[in-house]
């Protein structure tokens, strides 16, 4: 139990209206009767000191990724790793390479065609080579780091350049989880940090950008089965790009970066032939510049879209993209990628709950209304983390999904202090509060930590029905594992398992359908 728990844990027992001597005797006991034996007191300080050894070194770990990684791409590349660390040790550890880089590729079966290293695959090649040699673990990695660190000169102009778009891929992270499931602050945050960097650190180009997903075609089979559908653009862009549709026989080199799964740069668009332009009123004589297309790859390397960028509206000779642009555009598309899944991973958990609720509100008639929240991360160094009002049900099942969430802070919002105790110990909590009974409920993610709130409220009745509460109790158990499967479906390293005929048709966004399949597992476990 962390401190949180505990206290929560201790008021659940003595309930609300204990008198002040009763806590007082309830402490004094707890006190006098706890006791940690010498083994126990020694297994925690090694536990604690392990984990502060591993966050040390992940942190080490980061820093030396980053200064490997100088443009920021949000990769190493796996060869030119492997190449510096055969020379460790002038070449006498190349067997223990061998075997790491053997069990990295099983670990990450995409790495040996990808041939890239994200901070987590990097962290796990030092450490699996690192387990290869006899001695201590942690000195071994120290050494690594240290002969790394020595093998990457950087200018200081060079670090402030990677400090900087640092700042600006984590503005996109930050867009995403602070925009209550919508994908527009992230849109923004991406071509803000694209001009930016084009004007500081790209000869002050003009530039357009856009983003486009892949869709099935349903609209004409006939010419292709999968579609581009540009679903954000540069503003002065809006009016030609914006909800455009390319198709497999059109013009335009987006598709073969698709394919290949790998960028493309056309230097001069005019001298290429294959190049559809949007803009028609742009005189053909003007369509001069450069032109980067990057496939967009999800978490397991599919490409699921492209992030396009050109310079045709900038008439200067010299706008070639160059390399550390271009690697910059990648870590830029990297980013988008993770802020895209996990907004997508939101919608999933909200449509879940939806889902969740709509199988209880028959099932528990006493319960008078139910109010979603998302738990996002505080803004500034005040709170640190805030809970965005999403979805409303009524008395009836009736719901609201508000367009325009409303966020609470806990500053400002001391009669709903219970939610922020929810988030606070990741625990069920029951209390009163503007006349009402509430039953503040989390689901969690994968570490643990509340992801989204359930406000129940149960009106002027303390408790529900005992088979209310049954149902409660089992709609939360459901929507937990269903929540938990759809965390997984999202993360590195899980491919989606398939049980109910209905998920093989439909794709995360009907996720309500893992929650009617968790329920039908569990009804089967009782037979």
């Amino acid at each position: 139990l962390n401190l949180p728990q505990f206290v929560q844990l201790l008021e659940t027992f003595v309930g609300e209206d204990i008198s002040l001597p009763t806590v007082k005797t309830l402490i004094a006991f707890i006190k006098e009767e706890y006791k940690q034996t010498e083994e126990e007191k020694m297994e925690q300080l090694e536990k604690v000191h392990r984990t502060s050894c591993l966050a040390q070194r992940k942190l080490l770990l980061e820093a030396l990724f980053e200064k490997w990684d100088s443009n920021a791409s949000g990769f190493l590349n796996l060869e030119e790793v492997d190449a510096v660390l055969s020379t460790f040790k002038e070449g006498m550890e190349k067997e223990a390479l061998r075997k790491a880089k053997k069990h990295l590729c099983s670990r990450y079966p995409k790495l040996s065609t990808v041939g890239k290293l994200s901070p987590q695959a990097f962290q796990t090649f030092l450490e699996l080579f690192a387990s290869e040699f006899t001695g201590d673990e942690d000195e071994a990695i120290d050494n690594l780091v240290e002969f790394l660190t020595t093998r990457v000169e950087r200018s200081h102009m060079e670090c402030l350049q990677s400090l900087t778009r640092r700042k600006w891929l984590h503005d996109i992270q930050q867009a995403a989880e602070t925009s209550g499931a919508s994908m527009e602050p992230v849109y923004k945050a991406v071509f803000k940090a694209l001009s930016q960097d084009a004007e500081a650190h790209g000869d002050n180009k003009k530039i357009s950008a856009y983003i486009a997903l892949l869709e099935e075609n349903q609209l004409s089979p006939e010419r292709g089965q999968i579609l581009l559908r540009y679903v954000a653009c540069t503003a002065a862009d809006a009016p030609y790009v914006l909800n455009q549709i390319l198709y497999r026989d059109m013009k335009g080199v987006s598709f073969a970066a698709v394919e290949e799964g790998k960028p493309i740069h056309v230097p001069r668009v005019q001298l290429h032939g294959n190049i559809h332009f949007w803009n028609n009123d742009r005189p053909v004589e003007e369509r001069k510049g450069s032109l980067l297309v990057l496939p967009l790859h999800d978490a397991r390397w599919r490409v699921f879209g492209i992030l396009g960028l050109d310079t045709l509206r900038d008439q200067c000779e010299k706008t070639i993209f160059l390399t550390h642009e271009i690697s910059f555009y990648q870590g830029v598309s990297h980013a988008f990628s993770k802020a895209y899944h996990h907004i997508c991973t939101l919608e999933n958990v909200l449509q879940m709950s939806v889902t969740a609720l709509d199988w209880l509100y028959p099932e528990a008639p006493s319960i008078h209304s139910v109010i979603t929240y998302l738990v996002e991360p505080g803004k500034d160094e005040t709170c640190d983390y805030a809970l965005r009002k999403m979805i409303t049900t009524d008395n009836t099942g009736q719901k609201e999904i508000h367009s325009s969430p409303v966020l609470l802070l806990r500053k400002e919002n001391l009669l709903r202090d219970y939610l922020f105790k929810c988030i606070d110990s990741s625990a069920v909590i029951c209390t009163s509060a503007c006349g009402e009974y509430h039953i503040a409920a989390p689901l969690r993610d994968l570490s643990g930590q509340a992801l989204e709130i359930f406000d129940i409220s149960t009106g002027h009745h303390q408790n529900l029905p005992p088979h209310e509460h049954k149902d409660l109790q089992k709609m939360l158990k459901i929507a937990q594992a269903a929540c938990s499967e759809i965390l997984k479906r999202s993360s590195e390293e899980t491919e989606p398992t398939y049980v109910l005929e209905a998920e093989h048709r439909a794709d995360l966004r009907h996720a309500g359908i893992l929650f009617h399949r968790f329920m039908l597992q569990d009804l089967r476990e009782c037979i």
